[in-house]
């Protein structure tokens, strides 16, 4: 997917990394998502193998979710866990609403997950201003994670969200969290009203709920830096990368479908170099307004289970 050499064989990396916000953990600038792109591996030895061969190459930020292919993906981390748990950051993500469903969640992600204890645990996929209010109500999701924080459980708490910068930008203004993770590249930075975007929109989660995030000295991951490949072709892979680790963010969690591409995101972390805020505009603005909007609508209604 990107160009550039790759990595030797049998070279480990350490890769630049970055502090996750106040947690007080270490991150590599890339993190290996284990979402649909993972599960595109069909042989299951040939997914197990890609995931070491990121954490061989420094990649140890590894990024799940107890949904993501109805606990497959939390399975196939799970079988690398059991032997190298101590190397990386781990993170799944819950999507129950309830206290009570998230309590059985977690107990069955860290089963899947072959551990006592998790990094990082996020609410997934915060939808909306409603969904927002369903989460810190009393019995809400969110008692169970601060009740997963005090006990050690996770050592950070955060939120995700795909497409609602005004909802996620409350929820950070509202709620206690350690950490968050949003859609971050160079098609959503310019979205605006102008753009007659249907509601909530009205801007992007880089200009409403990234400023939030580092006031609060919150670590911040992003995600979708391809726009689900809504982007290839508008850019580079090397410059839609780039772009958002050239923002205040941790590190970028990147799905990696095949081998190769964990080769070359590796070696292409090894030699990042930050954007510059201008080139930053440049690249945003060459980007056509239709394919932003399309990815944009897509991503409303995205569920990367």
């Amino acid at each position: 997917m990107l160009s550039g050499p790759l990595i030797s064989a049998v070279q480990t990396q350490s890769l630049p990394s970055r502090e996750l916000g106040r947690t007080g953990i270490k991150v590599p600038i890339l993190g290996f998502g284990s979402g649909s792109r993972f599960l595109m591996y069909k042989d299951e030895d040939k997914a197990i193998e890609a995931l070491n061969r990121a954490i061989d190459l420094g990649i140890t930020y590894v990024d799940t979710a107890h949904s993501y292919g109805g606990g497959k993906s939390e399975e196939r981390v799970g079988r690398v866990m059991a032997t190298r748990r101590k190397e990386v950051t781990l993170s799944t993500k819950i999507s129950a609403r309830t206290a009570d469903e998230a309590r059985r969640q977690i107990e069955l992600s860290l089963k899947r997950l072959r551990t006592d204890r998790l990094d990082v645990m996020h609410i997934h996929a915060l939808k909306d201003l409603k969904d927002l209010d369903a989460i810190g109500v009393r019995g809400g999701v969110l008692e169970a994670l601060f009740e997963a924080r005090d006990q050690k459980v996770t050592r950070a708490i955060g939120i995700t969200c795909h497409a609602d910068p005004v909802a996620l930008k409350t929820a950070l203004e509202r709620h206690d969290f350690d950490c968050t993770q949003m859609a971050l590249n160079a098609g959503l930075a310019s979205i605006t009203e102008g753009m007659k975007l249907a509601p909530p929109s009205g801007s992007s989660f880089e200009r409403l709920a990234l400023p939030v995030a580092v006031r609060k000295k919150m670590g911040v991951i992003a995600m979708k830096v391809f726009g689900q490949e809504h982007l290839v072709g508008a850019a580079s892979a090397e410059q839609l990368l780039t772009y958002a680790l050239s923002l205040p963010v941790s590190l970028a969690s990147v799905g990696m479908p095949q081998l190769k591409h964990v080769e070359r995101n590796a070696a292409l972390a090894l030699a990042f170099v930050p954007m510059s805020e201008a080139d930053r505009s440049r690249l945003a603005d060459s980007i056509a307004a239709g394919r932003k909007l399309a990815m944009h609508r897509f991503l409303r209604h995205h569920e990367d289970a």
